[in-house]
């Protein structure tokens, strides 16, 4: 085993707590400090896993030396400025998604991580799903052939935070999170599908935002709800590539049909159960997978094939210096301007262009930190 990976996590509150618990399962990490504003919360998950450093300012965290990397589990408006302020602490930086609030926030992070060639990972645990290392395998072998379709699609029936009883009213305001089901939910489908075709560019985002679901009135009002509850998009993806997006908190519909991925060859069902789709001998054929068995084949015969066990095992995996580090900030920040796209084409009634995206977005990082 290679030597273990010294963290400091900052923000132990809904989600931090569930980073802790996960690295808890990765054999090279270990979590020397964390970072919260709430000091009493911070010492209790300290003290529950034995965390020897507490802080209740992050730039105290970042200057203890033997962390080498950090993980920020704050609301989406806080992860540029206390990401930026990482990388130049001389840390490597593992972030929550979505990237950042904005895609000019995600860009600024993007290229101050290159700039002092440091790593940068986002929090993308759907790249690391049993059904997506069967798709890619699928797309990689050619069984898809030419892509040219694919959809990402999720629906709650009523799974809005806050106002339908999870969660705090900061997961739908946009002075702290700023978008909605699309940067909540959406983040994990749109780049589950960019990853599986190699991310490529945008060409043109079309796309429309909605809240119209009712909701308690005592909660709509102490909440501060502003942002969707349902985002569309139609993305136009280098390569002919046709991408539908369709995300959503609260709706009035039985299911989702989920995600999928067509080519000239075949086509995958991506949701589970994951399904494969093609014609064989003019007949067609709709084919099912025993994907735990392959599961377990594979950790018996590729070699650090538990690199790829989930998001946060990469990230340690690649710190050790096992793999290469999958380009989750790069997969990240096209999301980010998808989801913006999708925003800026809600607002100006039209299609728009990644020019025109990039010249719209305004920071929404929190000042002062």
């Amino acid at each position: 085993m290679a030597d273990k990976v010294k963290l400091g996590i900052i923000g132990v509150g809904q989600i931090g707590k569930k980073h802790v618990e996960r690295y808890g399962k990765v054999p090279g990490a270990e979590i020397v400090a964390v970072a919260d504003v709430n000091e009493e919360e911070a010492n209790r998950v300290a003290a529950a896993h034995n965390i020897p450093h507490v802080f209740t300012n992050f730039h105290d965290l970042l200057k203890v030396d033997e962390i080498a990397a950090v993980d920020v589990c704050l609301h989406n408006n806080f992860h540029a400025p206390v990401t930026i302020h990482a990388l130049k602490a001389g840390k490597d930086v593992y972030c929550e998604k979505p990237m950042a609030g904005a895609y000019a926030d995600a860009k600024k992070m993007y290229d101050t991580a290159k700039r002092l060639k440091r790593k940068l990972s986002i929090q993308l645990g759907s790249l690391f799903m049993l059904e997506t290392k069967a798709a890619k395998r699928l797309i990689d072998d050619g069984h898809l052939g030419n892509v040219y379709y694919a959809k990402s699609s999720f629906y709650r029936r009523q799974g809005r935070p806050f106002v339908d009883g999870y969660g705090t009213a900061s997961f739908v305001q946009k002075k702290t999170a700023s978008g909605g089901a699309l940067y909540d939910m959406g983040v994990y489908h749109i780049a589950q599908i960019l990853y599986l075709l190699g991310n490529p560019a945008v060409k043109t985002v079309t796309g429309s935002a909605h809240q119209e679901m009712p909701m308690y009135e005592d909660r709509r009002k102490s909440s501060g709800y502003d942002v969707e509850e349902l985002g569309i998009g139609l993305v136009r993806l280098a390569g002919g590539v046709t991408f539908f997006i369709e995300e959503s908190w609260a709706i009035h519909l039985g299911g989702t049909d989920g995600s999928k991925i067509c080519g000239s060859k075949g086509g995958v069902n991506l949701s589970p159960p994951f399904g494969y789709f093609s014609t064989v001998s003019d007949m067609n054929m709709n084919a099912s997978f025993d994907l735990q068995s392959a599961d377990t084949r594979w950790h018996r015969c590729v070699p650090d094939i538990d690199a790829y066990d989930s998001a946060q095992h990469h990230w340690i995996a690649a710190l050790q210096g096992r793999v290469p580090l999958i380009d989750t900030a790069g997969i990240a920040l096209n999301t980010m301007k998808i989801s913006e796209g999708i925003y800026l084409s809600a607002k100006t009634g039209k299609e728009v262009t990644p020019k025109e995206i990039q010249k719209a977005s305004k920071s929404t990082a929190i000042k002062g930190l």
